[in-house]
């Protein structure tokens, strides 16, 4: 069954980039290249640096994140029927703002190294950019809200001391459905897609396949596992650090 979304044709129409085409390989293993960057230069700073470079990090993305909501409300072309901050992505990017300045931010760090992660990683390799009225910003915002998303819970779990509690990746996907069963009738009364729960993406995505409401259950079970490989590499990898610490020791 498919939907027909009643609503008006935005001044920008969203701009597709295919995976397969060299734009789109470039963009990746940029975005994969300044991740690791980043990553490997924290290694040799000091902790007190570390939480500051991250902390920047969260700063820049919320100016760029502004930055970008301004834009589309001066271009008139914020509507709320796509702007709110429901996607999947959008929750990260906005959790990703401000994660580093509240406490007791354990719960936000597993939905952003699931979600996030896997959210971030997702929108980078079948990259939709909406509004897209061709400006620069526009498509460096894009890279660098999902980047950030990506980079930050892997941030935090290898520099900043947090780590993954038993059966996070559970309490996540429950989360996860929590926040489906909130936004659908959302939808439903907007006339939205927010986390494509009416209707599949344009874009080709292989988590998204069938049929609404099957491709919604086909996604559900690739999450699933996704989660649950990511919980096991973290837990295996961290293990494996504190032997090889041990050992040195």
């Amino acid at each position: 069954m498919s939907f027909v979304l009643n609503i008006v044709s935005k001044q920008y129409p969203p701009y597709i980039i295919d995976l397969y085409s060299v734009e789109g390989a470039r963009n990746l293993i940029l975005t994969l290249f300044f991740i690791i960057l980043i990553l490997k230069i924290a290694r040799i700073l000091s902790p007190v640096n570390k939480l500051i470079v991250a902390k920047i990090i969260c700063l820049v993305t919320i100016i760029i994140t502004l930055a970008n909501h301004i834009i589309d409300y001066n271009n008139g072309n914020w509507e709320i029927y796509e702007d709110l901050p429901l996607h999947l992505c959008s929750i990260s990017n906005l959790i990703t703002c401000f994660i580093l300045f509240i406490p007791k931010n354990q719960k936000l760090f597993e939905f952003l190294l699931y979600c996030g992660f896997w959210g971030g990683l997702m929108a980078i390799l079948t990259a939709q950019i909406n509004d897209y009225d061709g400006s620069i910003f526009k498509y460096l915002q894009y890279y660098i809200s999902h980047g950030t998303i990506i980079l930050i819970p892997l941030y935090m779990f290898y520099h900043l001391g947090y780590k993954i509690t038993k059966f996070s990746w559970l309490r996540v996907l429950l989360i996860l459905n929590v926040l489906m069963i909130i936004i659908m009738p959302i939808n439903f009364k907007l006339g939205s897609n927010y986390m494509y729960l009416r209707e599949a993406p344009d874009i080709k995505n292989p988590l998204v396949f069938g049929e609404w409401p099957y491709y919604i259950i086909n996604w559900e079970l690739f999450i699933l596992i996704l989660f649950y490989f990511k919980y096991f590499f973290l837990k295996k990898q961290k293990s494996l650090n504190e032997n090889i610490s041990n050992l040195n020791f």
